[in-house]
């Protein structure tokens, strides 16, 4: 088998792999983790994304990352206002994942790479919550009354998003951070470049 089609069968399996792990990671978030009334949730299911768009990169990336949003929404029911609402916040907020994927073949790019997937994710979430959940300012977080009222759709969904995609964001890093040094060659592609 040449060298290309090896790389392409590797791809193909890893990212299966890696996208069969991140849904069953997010249905067993779901029984650990509570689910926000208008959707989101803290879950393990990111950082097999974000190591699969690590190792292969931003082009490969998107298409599993696009896939996990797809099966996302579909199996886990997903919580939308509209078609405008199931393309942000499905299907362009994971595909958003990719982008942590520029720091591809650099072992310590795994840090970088989380934190700019996550941010590029916060974006498209924070852009929905701006142009789709207006539709029921003013408005609080139910839940977390204590936070308040919101007034401002630009501060509600800072705060909304941020309520769960800090979390994910740090729980993705400390991920990377625990398999860091036994896995520093699987981070740094040297079996695939």
């Amino acid at each position: 088998m040449s060298n290309k089609k090896y790389l392409k069968t590797r791809s193909l399996t890893e990212g299966a792999v890696l996208l069969a792990l991140a849904v069953v990671l997010n249905y067993l978030s779901g029984i650990i983790f509570a689910s926000l009334p208008q959707g989101g949730s803290v879950t393990l299911a990111m950082f097999p994304l974000l190591l699969y768009v690590h190792r292969w990169g931003v082009g490969r990336g998107l298409v599993i990352c696009f896939a996990y949003g797809l099966l996302d929404m579909l199996l886990g029911g997903g919580y939308a206002w509209g078609w405008q609402s199931i393309l942000l916040d499905y299907l362009v907020a994971y595909t958003a994942l990719a982008i942590g994927g520029v720091f591809r073949g650099k072992a310590w790019g795994i840090f970088p790479g989380v934190a700019l997937g996550c941010a590029g994710r916060f974006a498209v979430h924070h852009i929905s919550g701006i142009t789709m959940y207006r539709i029921i300012e003013p408005t609080g977080i139910e839940g977390l009354e204590a936070l308040g009222v919101f007034s401002n759709p630009h501060i509600y969904s800072l705060v909304y998003n941020g309520v769960y995609m800090l979390p994910n964001t740090v729980i993705a890093l400390a991920i990377a951070g625990a398999l860091f040094v036994p896995m520093r060659k699987f981070f740094a592609c040297k079996d695939i470049m």
